[in-house]
C-alpha cells in the first residue's frame, strides 16, 4: 500500500472515529484502536505497517510536547517525590515481573522476555494524556499520572536498550554500565531540553508574527528530539523537559493574538496525529496476527496474562506508596479511591510501539531475532488490551471512586476567579478616577462593565473609541497579572486558568481587531 494511501485512510477513519466518540461521550483512543482492529480484520483491506521512523520520529515529539506543555510548574513540584518512586522503581518492578512472567508462560528465550518486560514497563504519556483530558480529575491526581507516564521513560529506555544488547549483541550488563546508560540518556535528554528551551524561549519573546510563533511551536518538539538522540541522550526526556518549561513560559512570551492562533493550529496538528496512531495502533494488530499465524497458538491467552501481571504489579506499588504519602501527612488510612485510580490509569500506547518497533530485525551473528515476531505481537496485544479496558472503564471508575470534580464545582471556582478578576480591574479603576488620566465617562462605562460581571457573569462591552480600547487593554493586563496570582497561590487550578486565559486572550484579540 502506498505511503500516501495510508495516510490518508488513517486520517479519514480517525476523523470519523473521533467524531463519533465526541458525540458518544465516550474515550476517543479506545474507540480508535478498536476501529483500527476491525478495520485490519476486514477482507480486501491491505495490510498497514507501522514503521520505528514514523511513530518516533513523526507523531512521537507533537505529541509529547503537547502532553508536557499542559503539565503546570506548581502542581508538578507537589508531586515530584511520588514521580520519582514510579518512574524508576514501579518501572523497574514492571520490567522484572513482566519478564519472568513472559518467559513462564511464552516460547520465549529469557533474554527476548526481558526485551518484553522493559517494552512495556512504562506507561505512556499520549494514552494517558488523551484518556486522562475528559476526566476532570484532580489537579495533583492528573499531574500525577501525567507526570509519570513522562518521566519514566527515561528509565524505560535503558532498560529496553540494555536488554536488546543483551538479547541482539550478548552484551554484558553490569551496574557501572546501567548507571552511565541510564545519566547519559536521562542527564542527556535532560541538559539538550533546556537548551533548547533556552534557545525557543529568546527566540520567541522576540517574536511578534503569528504565523513565525507557529512555525517555531510546531518545529520545536523536533528540535529538542533530533538533537538529543543525535547526541546520545533521550529525545523523550528531551521533548518532555524542552514542554515542561516553555510551558509555563508560554503566557510572558506571547500575546493573546499568537497564543489562540498557535493553540488552534496546534491543537488541529494534535488532533490529527493522536487520532492516526491510536487508529494505527489497532490496525497493526491483525498484520502481527497473521504474520504469527500456525506458529504459537497460545499468544491470545499469553497477553492477557502479561496484562494481569501489569496490572498486579501497579496495584501493589501504588497502594504502598499511597499509604505512605497518606503517613507524611499525618493519616495512617489509606486513599483507596486515589490509590485505584492512579493504578488504573496505567494504560500503554505509543511509546512502548515505537520501542517494540525498534527491534532489529538480526542479530549481530546475521542469524534473525529469535521471536521477533512474538514480541511484537504480545506487546502490541497488550498495549490494545489497556487502552480498550482501562480507556473505556477509567472514566466510570473515576465516578464511583468519587474522586472527580463535578461541573457545578469548576463553574463554581471559575465564578469565583471571574469576580476576583473584575474586582481587580475595578481596585484599578479607582486609581484612574483618582489620578483623572481619562475622561470620567470612559471610566464610568467600564465601572459598569466589571460591575455587569460580577453581578451577571461575563457580559463583555462593545468597544468604542481609542480611548476605551486603550483603558481596557491596561485592565486586561491587571485581569491578567490576577489571574496567575490565584493559580500560583492555588486557589484556581490549572483547567480555570486557562478557560479563564482564554477569554481573556478573546477580548484582547477582539480589542486588536476592531482598532
Amino acid at each position: 500500500m502506498q505511503s500516501v494511501e495510508t495516510v490518508l485512510l488513517l486520517v479519514v477513519l480517525a476523523t470519523v472515529v473521533a467524531a463519533f466518540a465526541r458525540r458518544l461521550s465516550i474515550p476517543a483512543p479506545s474507540l480508535l484502536v478498536v476501529a483500527g482492529v476491525v478495520v485490519g480484520l476486514l477482507p480486501g483491506v491491505p495490510e498497514v505497517r507501522a514503521t520505528p521512523e514514523l511513530v518516533s520520529l513523526v507523531v512521537l515529539p507533537p505529541l509529547i510536547y503537547a502532553a508536557g506543555e499542559e503539565m503546570p510548574w506548581r502542581d508538578l513540584r507537589a508531586v515530584w517525590r511520588p514521580v520519582t518512586v514510579l518512574a524508576v522503581g514501579l518501572v523497574l518492578a514492571s520490567a522484572g515481573v513482566v519478564g519472568l512472567v513472559a518467559a513462564f508462560v511464552a516460547p520465549l528465550p529469557a533474554s527476548m522476555a526481558f526485551v518484553l518486560g522493559a517494552v512495556l514497563a512504562s506507561t505512556d504519556p499520549v494514552a494517558v494524556s488523551a484518556l486522562g483530558r475528559r476526566l476532570s480529575l484532580p489537579p495533583r491526581i492528573q499531574v500525577l499520572v501525567q507526570a509519570e507516564s513522562l518521566f519514566n521513560d527515561a528509565t524505560s529506555l535503558v532498560l529496553f536498550r540494555l536488554a536488546v544488547s543483551a538479547a541482539i549483541a550478548g552484551g554484558a550488563v553490569s551496574f557501572e554500565s546501567v548507571g552511565g546508560e541510564f545519566l547519559l540518556l536521562a542527564g542527556g535528554g535532560l541538559v539538550l531540553g533546556l537548551v533548547v528551551a533556552g534557545g525557543i524561549w529568546l527566540i520567541r519573546r522576540r517574536t511578534v508574527d503569528p504565523v513565525l510563533e507557529t512555525v517555531i511551536a510546531l518545529v520545536s518538539p523536533y528540535a529538542a528530539y533530533v538533537l538529543a538522540e543525535s547526541l546520545g541522550g533521550s529525545g523523550v526526556t528531551a521533548v518532555v523537559v524542552c514542554s515542561v518549561v516553555l510551558g509555563a513560559q508560554t503566557p510572558k512570551i506571547t500575546t493573546a493574538h499568537i497564543r489562540l492562533q498557535v493553540e488552534a493550529v496546534y491543537g488541529t496538528v494534535i488532533f490529527i496525529l493522536e487520532s492516526a496512531v491510536f487508529a494505527l495502533i489497532g490496525l497493526q494488530l491483525p498484520y502481527l496476527v497473521r504474520a504469527l499465524a500456525g506458529s504459537d497458538p497460545g499468544w491470545p491467552w499469553q497477553a492477557l496474562v502479561i496484562t494481569a501481571a501489569l496490572i498486579v504489579i501497579r496495584f501493589l506499588w501504588v497502594f504502598p506508596l499511597g499509604w505512605i504519602m497518606q503517613l507524611r501527612r499525618g493519616n495512617r488510612r489509606v486513599n483507596w479511591r486515589t490509590s485505584t485510580v492512579v493504578s488504573w490509569a496505567g494504560a500503554r500506547g505509543v511509546v512502548p510501539l515505537a520501542a517494540v518497533l525498534s527491534i532489529p530485525l538480526f542479530a549481530d551473528d546475521g542469524d534473525p531475532v529469535p521471536q521477533r515476531d512474538l514480541v511484537l505481537a504480545l506487546a502490541t496485544t497488550v498495549i490494545v488490551i489497556t487502552l480498550v479496558a482501562q480507556g473505556f472503564t477509567l472514566a466510570p471508575l473515576v465516578r464511583k471512586a468519587g474522586v472527580a470534580r463535578t461541573p457545578a464545582e469548576a463553574r463554581k471556582e471559575q465564578a469565583i476567579a471571574n469576580v476576583r478578576l473584575a474586582e481587580a480591574g475595578l481596585a484599578h479603576l479607582e486609581q484612574l478616577y483618582d489620578l483623572e488620566t481619562a475622561p470620567p465617562a470612559v471610566l464610568d462605562r467600564l465601572r459598569q462593565s466589571l460591575l455587569a460581571r460580577i453581578d451577571h457573569g461575563d457580559t463583555p462591552d462593545e468597544p468604542t473609541g481609542a480611548t476605551y480600547r486603550r483603558l481596557r487593554r491596561e485592565l486586561l493586563a491587571v485581569e491578567m497579572a490576577e489571574l496567575t496570582r490565584l493559580f500560583d497561590d492555588g486557589t484556581i487550578d490549572d483547567n480555570t486558568r486557562r478557560r479563564l486565559q482564554r477569554t481573556l486572550d478573546l477580548e484582547d484579540a477582539r480589542l486588536n481587531d476592531d482598532s
